[in-house]
């Protein structure tokens, strides 16, 4: 048995940074490795969400280091708010799932939506960041003690 904590890697929409932060927040201090993104590719210069920005190679090559953290991972969480995800997101599910490994859900029974929800307001972006700490608080007391 190794002695190596669990590697976990979080896809999703990077629209929803927020859960990103809450799901990493809360994983890392379950005593997981966390692969999560570096990059928001859908932010501006300034940091709003205002379209890839970035120039298609570049985000190509984040896409292509993702697909890379998805291989070192042990499992992998979706933050799929409110049942969104993009074509990327849907790439990284497929490759996880052509790897055998294990995927969660934040919201496991929402069916799949095609435009993102609404997020403008500070209240909703609070539901979002509640809603991955309560999953990950959830998942932090189903999982075994880790040895120290």
């Amino acid at each position: 048995m190794s002695d190596r904590p669990t590697i976990v890697c979080l896809c999703g929409s990077t629209r929803f940074i927020e859960a990103f932060f809450a799901a990493g927040w809360e994983l890392t201090l379950c005593g997981q490795i966390v692969l999560s993104v570096g990059v928001c590719k859908h932010a501006d210069a300034d940091g709003a969400h205002g379209g890839e920005t970035l120039g298609p190679e570049v985000v190509r090559a984040l896409d292509e280091l993702h697909f890379r953290k998805i291989d070192l991972a042990d499992w992998v969480l979706v933050l799929n708010v409110k049942g969104y995800y993009g074509e990327s997101t849907a790439r990284e599910i497929a490759y996880a799932e052509s790897l055998n490994k294990p995927l969660e859900y934040l919201y496991p029974n929402w069916a799949r939506q095609n435009s993102p929800p609404l997020a403008d307001d500070i209240a909703e972006l609070w539901d979002t960041f509640r809603d991955a700490a309560r999953w990950a608080n959830d998942r932090r007391r189903r999982m075994p003690k880790a040895n120290p």
